[in-house]
């Protein structure tokens, strides 16, 4: 955790913190990285967002992990456009995250092994019944099964990431993904 007086003192360690915070929404359940704000652009031309989990976290290979159900509107959506945007505020640490990424919607067998991992109670996240988006009558007029084949991963490749830091002096740098990563100091 960082206290209001840190201070960053190159691009690179900035760099380094946002992927660790990042990781660490991955490895801890309670952590605020866990679950960013997803934001895409719907049919109808306006952004749409929504919270996800994140499943993966890779800074060398500069890819993030989702996991969904394939009928949901944000794959539809991401499917049509497969640029996105995702978002965190760490309020602890005083860190806002955001990421602009072109994700991949794996289904089928290129995701089986992952669906292996899902734990069984969870499963059920895969396969509403109508699909989610649709109206209902009431609010529980709909099931829950569990169906694999409903089940799809969205790999983010990672293509800015910009860091904010509000602390006492704020700090805010912009990372762009081009053959490798470089980053530069932008006014907070």
């Amino acid at each position: 955790m960082t206290s209001p007086d840190t201070e960053y003192a190159s691009l690179n360690e900035f760099y380094r913190v946002a992927w660790d915070q990042l990781g660490r929404g991955v490895a801890d359940a309670k952590h605020p990285a866990r679950t960013p704000t997803l934001a895409t652009i719907s049919a109808n031309g306006f952004p749409t967002q929504r919270t996800v989990v994140l499943r993966a976290a890779d800074r060398l290979a500069s890819q993030v992990e989702i996991h969904t159900d394939s009928l949901t509107p944000k794959v539809e959506e991401l499917r049509e456009n497969n640029k996105a945007a995702l978002h965190v505020w760490i309020r602890k640490s005083m860190l806002q995250l955001r990421l602009g990424v072109c994700f991949d919607v794996l289904t089928g067998l290129e995701v089986a092994d992952r669906w292996n991992a899902v734990p069984p109670t969870s499963r059920i996240s895969y396969g509403t019944q109508p699909v989610p988006g649709k109206a209902i009558t009431g609010p529980f007029d709909y099931e829950k099964p569990a169906e694999q084949a409903r089940f799809a991963v969205l790999k983010g490749h990672v293509q800015q990431i910009e860091v904010l830091y509000l602390g006492t002096k704020h700090q805010r740098a912009l990372y762009k993904r081009i053959d490798d990563w470089s980053g530069q100091w932008i006014s907070p």
